[in-house]
């Protein structure tokens, strides 16, 4: 329920950019047990970006994948602002230097207003450590008769 009808929600991207974004977490997450979110809002108020990812981050509960390999990519568009967070599991594998190469890219990305882009190959990025480091694990069950 909106209990501010007359504001209506802003749309940062087209639906083309919104489908490159969705496409790229879904292939970052197809070879892989991690989990990727994106989370675009307007403004990062009183706060710094990578506290209010990692804010999101535990309200979504994504720290609660097995092996605590979730990642959230935030973005405050008119602030300007951004942060890749990405729980132990997965951190303890790439390291801050990692980190900090990913969110270099997106803003040589955002510095040219590609930001679909910028975060698009971020995710892709993402998804290939992630695979690198967690790979999809088929579990079966065998019956024997």
């Amino acid at each position: 329920m909106n209990i501010f009808p007359w504001k209506k929600k802003k749309n940062f991207f087209t639906a083309e950019e919104q489908q490159l974004i969705i496409d790229a977490i879904h292939n970052a997450e197809r070879m892989t047990s991690g989990e990727v979110r994106v989370f675009v809002e307007s403004k990062c108020s009183y706060m710094d970006a990578i506290d209010r990812a990692a804010e999101l981050f535990f309200q979504l509960e994504m720290q609660k994948t097995d092996d605590r390999n979730a990642v959230l990519v935030y973005v405050a568009m008119k602030d300007r602002q951004l942060a890749v967070f990405g729980d132990e599991g997965i951190h303890n594998k790439v390291g801050n230097e990692y980190w900090s190469t990913e969110v270099k890219k997106m803003i040589s990305n955002f510095n040219r207003e590609n930001y679909a882009a910028g975060i698009s190959e971020v995710v892709k990025d993402i998804g290939v450590a992630l695979t690198k480091n967690f790979p999809f694990k088929i579990k079966m069950n065998c019956l024997t008769i």
